[in-house]
């Protein structure tokens, strides 16, 4: 059996609202069978998102203070209850048909972990699961989270978040997830230095390559261009393990 194409798209710093836009579109246009499998990934702004199981008793501040530090609140139909995005942290959002694939939701969250997992073992790093939990776990605090939605077609939405160079500070304005006896972590606190988030973003794009048994798409992108229309510079493509191309 040969390996499915998947596009792999960079796109920088951005808003978490513009992100949730666009995301829609690819989905939609995987749905219809426009586009092949795709995974967007990026870097959000301060940014605290509630999922469908979220409570609100698990923002610990007032939403006024978060106004006040220009932290930007939402809720999503994704998977699970309380997160934090911003600077330093890589998010994965891979609009992927899962409905033909052994396991589907189970097999296609273990796979994201295990695509974490890889990543991390490129620095050096051992990270695991938590039996009963989601996400992955350096001893026993969370450096990745993952939260997802599949619609009824199979589509895969929302996806993965990488602590990097992330400001942990910011989780104690909530309840990570809603484990209120488990802390986070971060790359750089697990190092004791950082590392570049593009260098980061092309390990995950081969171990996602890797794990989902997927080779890069054709660089010509032009079917994915009116998914991406809205923005005004092209963002990057993955090309092969060693450069970067901008369209």
């Amino acid at each position: 059996m040969s390996s499915e194409p998947c596009h792999i798209r960079w796109l920088g710093r951005m808003d978490y609202e513009e992100a949730r836009i666009l995301q829609e579109a690819v989905v939609k246009d995987r749905s219809l069978g426009a586009l092949p499998d795709t995974l967007l990934l990026l870097e959000h702004p301060h940014t605290i998102t509630f999922g469908r199981r979220g409570q609100e008793a698990n923002l610990l501040v007032p939403r006024e203070s978060l106004e006040e530090h220009g932290i930007a609140v939402y809720h999503t139909d994704r998977g699970g209850d309380v997160t934090y995005h911003g600077p330093g942290q890589l998010v994965g959002y891979p609009i992927v048909n899962i409905r033909n694939r052994e396991g589907r939701v189970s097999r296609y969250l273990r796979d994201l972990e295990k695509v974490m997992i890889l990543t991390l073992a490129e620095f050096g790093v051992a990270a695991r699961t938590l039996p009963g939990l989601t996400g992955v776990w350096v001893g026993n605090e969370k450096i990745a989270a993952i939260g997802i939605k599949v619609n009824a077609k199979g589509i895969t939405g929302h996806g993965f978040a990488l602590n990097l160079t992330t400001d942990l500070s910011f989780f104690d304005k909530i309840v990570p997830c809603g484990i209120r006896d488990k802390k986070v972590t971060s790359l750089k606190k697990v190092l004791g230095h950082p590392v570049p988030l593009l260098e980061t973003a092309q390990k995950v794009a081969e171990a996602f390559l890797q794990v989902f048994d997927m080779q890069l798409a054709n660089a010509d992108l032009s079917d994915l261009e009116a998914s991406l229309q809205a923005r005004q510079k092209g963002p990057l493509l993955f090309g092969n393990t060693a450069n970067l191309v901008r369209l």
